[in-house]
């Protein structure tokens, strides 16, 4: 490739088209079942439960600290698998170019994706690349989808929450959100600040061994935060849920930066952290489980489940007040995923 931006001509499905896929996705992607550039990947598996995702990023800055829109990309459709307790065995990868854009730009994400899709052991399997006039887009818009496997042992939907249950997060809250948020707005925010994505399949795989049956909901409060997943999980179970604020584990330097730009961490987006609803008598259980993998390291029960059938969600302040936690409401950070 001797242009150093995306042309038209990449996106044709002729010559140059081959060569972007030869030259450079196949440089760092190097997957047998992509290697083969069928229109579909035959993945050989038993026959079991199977999970599917899809989503798509559009994050605004594509580089910030902590990671990258292929970093992001690849790790947030491996935890949307695992957050149904499903062992993700593979990825596609869709991108829409814009015209003009910079390979050297192109290849550092094709290279972050490698590397995150080598670190979690999730290989991409499949792709497309499209490329649209100059002005038609943004950069570049990245989609993937997964697959993984489901165990037949394991029940866990946003609908399986119960009273008593305790409500566990994985680790610090809001650090994607307030990173992005920094970078989108020009503030120079001090303190070791940065996003959190990480994959969470090992971790959930480490929980599920360990509890069993005993983990009834899993999520990663991404866009919205824990307070708005927490308000979807309580609608759909049918439940209210308790949370303390004493018990959040919130970075200082996060929790100060939210509040100079008037942002409720609870509302902030985590890109690698999961909220588990469990039963009680295997919560502290859970948490040393988790706590033993870095990506649990700061884990903590945040709070609980309790009777009731309007599914709201509450917080206990630490002066002992209580105040309601509702949905999201707006977009206060366009494309932080």
């Amino acid at each position: 490739m001797t242009n150093n931006s995306v042309t038209l001509d990449h996106g044709s499905g002729g010559l140059a088209s081959q060569n972007l896929i030869s030259d450079l996705f196949l440089k760092y992607l190097t997957s047998p079942a992509l290697s083969q550039l069928e229109d579909c990947a035959v993945l050989d598996e038993c026959t079991c439960r199977i999970a599917l995702s899809t989503d798509s990023y559009v994050v605004d800055p594509l580089f910030f600290p902590g990671g990258d829109i292929g970093e992001l990309a690849i790790n947030g459709t491996i935890n949307d698998l695992a957050m149904r307790g499903a062992r993700p065995i593979a990825l596609s990868l869709a991108l829409i170019i814009e015209e003009g854009f910079s390979l050297e730009l192109l290849e550092d994400i094709i290279r972050s994706i490698a590397r995150a899709s080598t670190a979690a052991d999730v290989a991409v399997v499949t792709g497309d690349t499209k490329v649209v006039p100059k002005g038609k887009a943004d950069g570049i818009f990245i989609n993937t989808s997964g697959i993984g496997t489901v165990s037949h042992l394991h029940n866990i939907s946003g609908t399986q929450a119960k009273p008593g249950d305790a409500v566990i997060s994985s680790g610090t809250l809001a650090d994607h959100g307030i990173t992005i948020m920094a970078r989108q707005a020009g503030i120079d925010i001090s303190g070791d600040i940065q996003s959190d994505t990480q994959p969470l399949h090992q971790l959930v795989a480490a929980i599920l061994e360990q509890a069993q049956d005993g983990v009834h909901v899993m999520r990663d409060p991404t866009r919205g935060g824990v307070a708005s997943t927490l308000c979807e999980i309580a609608q759909a179970s049918k439940v209210d849920i308790i949370l303390e604020e004493e018990l959040l584990p919130i970075r200082p330097a996060v929790r100060v930066a939210c509040e100079l730009v008037g942002l409720d961490p609870l509302y902030l987006a985590n890109e690698g952290k999961c909220l588990v609803i469990c039963d009680p008598q295997q919560a502290e259980t859970i948490v040393s489980t988790m706590r033993r993998l870095d990506a649990g390291r700061d884990a903590a029960i945040i709070g609980r489940v309790a009777a009731g059938d309007r599914g709201r969600v509450s917080l206990t302040t630490t002066i002992g007040g209580t105040r309601l936690l509702e949905p999201l409401t707006g977009e206060p950070l366009p494309r932080i995923c």
